[in-house]
């Protein structure tokens, strides 16, 4: 089984960038193997729609990503199945949180999405032009990587930890990665 780790978000928008931030950690931190199931990990920004043709060579898909959920505080983690999200979360968040969700239904009535889980975090800040974490969402790290861990444990993968950089470490030059519109993907 093929199975993308997928991180979304607008790393210029302070804790909207966690998807991105999360992604590019774990990428940097962890190396996973298992005898038949295949992950990547992809830095897929804001482009929704421009990963419909990546997003449908797999089989099995976590977006990580901020999600706006009703009466709960930042820096809450969450973690669903895409076809049974908790009655609280509100997707009525951020631009391309909504694109992301309009992407996800689209590729359902066409019968190309997969299976899909949801890792998210409730956001403190979406602010303009703020490169970084508030400490809220940055604390929900520890967390979100251990659901994560935890759950790629539960589909057979072992995960060795191959560095110790923090998030934070990595921030200033997360713009420089992941996936450009202008950049042919290839698997």
């Amino acid at each position: 089984m093929k199975i993308l780790l997928l991180g979304i978000g607008n790393v210029l928008y302070a804790d909207e960038g966690i998807g991105v931030h999360f992604v590019n950690y774990i990428s940097d931190n962890y190396q996973f193997t298992h005898e038949s199931h295949r992950l990547e990990l992809l830095d897929g920004g804001t482009l929704a729609q421009g990963l419909i043709p990546i997003i449908c060579q797999y089989e099995y898909l976590i977006v990580v990503d901020t999600v706006n959920a009703n009466g709960v505080e930042a820096g809450e983690v969450y973690f669903f199945d895409f076809d049974k999200a908790p009655k609280e979360i509100d997707w009525q968040g951020s631009a391309h949180e909504v694109e992301m969700l309009q992407t996800l239904n689209m590729m359902e009535m066409v019968g190309d999405r997969p299976k899909t889980f949801i890792l998210g975090v409730t956001p403190t800040v979406l602010e303009p032009m703020v490169l970084g974490l508030t400490p809220k969402v940055a604390a929900a790290v520890p967390l979100m990587e251990k659901t994560l861990l935890s759950h790629l444990s539960s589909l057979g993968f072992t995960a060795t930890r191959i560095a110790e950089h923090s998030i934070d470490s990595l921030i200033p030059d997360s713009y420089k990665r992941g996936v450009h519109a202008d950049e042919e993907y290839s698997i």
